[in-house]
């Protein structure tokens, strides 16, 4: 009876403590290291998920921050978003058992962050009266989603007629290195008509943030302008968390119903530290050795853009094509997601025509929906002409056509100084849409073609 009792009392004692355990924060919520392999950590937590920010205290007393990405049995594993300096076995892991969350609010306009919300300008952030939200987001419901009917001005002529953009659309620029891509978003950053501006910059040199600042986006686009940025020296996970981060910014504004422009240079680069996150945990590689986490990421990113019922996010996504590679496996996924894309051509750069766009490869889906009958047969026969003359350059440059022998291609050879004229834009040039527009449609109102 006596071993009876006692056998009772140690299991009173055993389960009262596992009680006590349970509902004791440091056993939730801390665990130690068993494992540093790069940038990636395992632990042993209870009670931990997906997405979860975690900080490992080091030797110097300053904490390393890491992210849950997956696990493997009863471990943890998590990457460091920045570097692993001064974590050893058995270093303290403690979770925030939630998601990270930048401050937002109007106090970010003209200011340049990090992907943690973090000032990289010199100049703390007044964070008094700032709302703190996750970088992870859900897109708008497919079925409350507002329809897209109006005109988004980007200032660039060629865009605005022939590839005129909706407010809330999401399209793709797609451009091998040196071609303007980044002069591009400066132009469209100064002279859009979106009433903020949120630019990723992912991956980029060190030493073109001030350049893009200064020369490209300049005091007037900088004064409605959100920079996030990431440069190609962080790790993976933080350049990843760049496009997020500017994302769920969009998405605040977007909820104070203000009409947004989202910059994204370069989701390539993006989808490079995707890689890399996901090779780092054992993902099997696929194409190019992406693993196969990185198109479906991709995919749930790019919907939380677009219209919601309280405002719209238009997003240019750039994407660089590697060696002009119109079947890499980036490239081809985010053709596939977005609205439309904007081609530009080495080809058309050689020939000094800025923006370089090659608009016969470049199309908008909705087009048609928001502009007007006369709008879309001006800019047909635009095409038309670009295209006759585009089949038949090489005999006109060796100079064996005879004028007369194509009443067309006569007319094509007549216009195309014009339409040149009109399609090139100098870097500091302001154009009002409305005008462009008119001017598309009196240069194509006599055209029979």
């Amino acid at each position: 009876m006596i071993d009876q009792n006692k056998d009772k009392s140690i299991e009173y004692v055993k389960n009262k403590t596992l009680e006590i355990l349970n509902n004791t924060e440091i056993y939730k919520y801390k665990g130690t290291v068993s494992k540093l392999l790069g940038l990636t950590v395992e632990a042993k937590l209870p009670g931990l998920k997906i997405g979860d920010l975690c900080f490992i205290e080091t030797q110097k007393g300053e904490p390393k921050a890491a992210e849950v990405v997956a696990f493997k049995g009863n471990v943890a594993q998590m990457l460091l978003l920045y570097d692993g300096a001064g974590i050893g076995q058995g270093s303290w892991v403690t979770s925030t058992g939630s998601a990270i969350t930048v401050p937002v609010g109007d106090f970010l306009l003209g200011r340049l962050i990090s992907p943690l919300g973090e000032p990289l300008d010199g100049q703390p952030l007044d964070t008094s009266n700032a709302k703190f939200i996750s970088v992870e987001g859900n897109p708008p419901d497919a079925f409350t989603r507002p329809i897209i009917k109006d005109k988004f001005s980007t200032g660039v002529r060629a865009i605005d007629s022939l590839l005129t953009f909706g407010a809330g659309q999401r399209m793709g620029l797609f451009a091998g290195s040196g071609v303007g891509k980044s002069t591009m978003l400066g132009m469209i950053a100064r002279n859009s008509d979106a009433d903020v501006n949120v630019m990723a910059l992912i991956g980029e040199r060190g030493r073109e943030v001030k350049e893009f600042i200064e020369n490209s986006l300049g005091p007037i686009g900088m004064a409605k302008s959100v920079l996030v940025c990431s440069t190609g020296d962080q790790p993976p996970l933080i350049r990843m968390k760049a496009l997020q981060t500017a994302t769920a910014i969009c998405e605040y504004f977007r909820n104070q119903g203000k009409k947004v422009f989202l910059m994204t240079d370069t989701v390539t680069r993006c989808a490079m530290a995707g890689r890399e996150v996901g090779l780092s945990i054992g993902e099997p590689p696929t194409m190019k050795g992406y693993p196969p986490s990185i198109f479906s990421w991709l995919q749930r990113v790019l919907e939380r853009t677009g219209t919601s019922p309280k405002g719209s996010i238009t997003a240019l996504y750039t994407v660089l094509m590697e060696g002009e590679d119109v079947n890499d496996p980036v490239v081809d996924t985010v053709r596939g997601i977005v609205d439309g894309h904007v081609f530009l051509s080495r080809k058309v750069a050689e020939m000094n025509h800025y923006p370089a766009i090659d608009v016969l490869g470049s199309i908008s889906r909705l087009f048609p929906e928001v502009t007007d009958q006369e709008h879309q047969s001006s800019a047909a026969k635009m095409r038309t002409i670009l295209a006759i003359y585009r089949e038949n350059k090489d005999l006109i440059d060796v100079g064996m056509y005879q004028k007369g022998s194509n009443q067309k291609l006569d007319l094509a050879i007549d216009l195309m100084p014009d339409i040149n004229k009109f399609l090139r834009q100098s870097i500091k040039d302001s154009v009002n849409m409305h005008h462009t527009i008119d001017t598309l449609k009196s240069m194509m109102a006599n055209v029979d073609i």
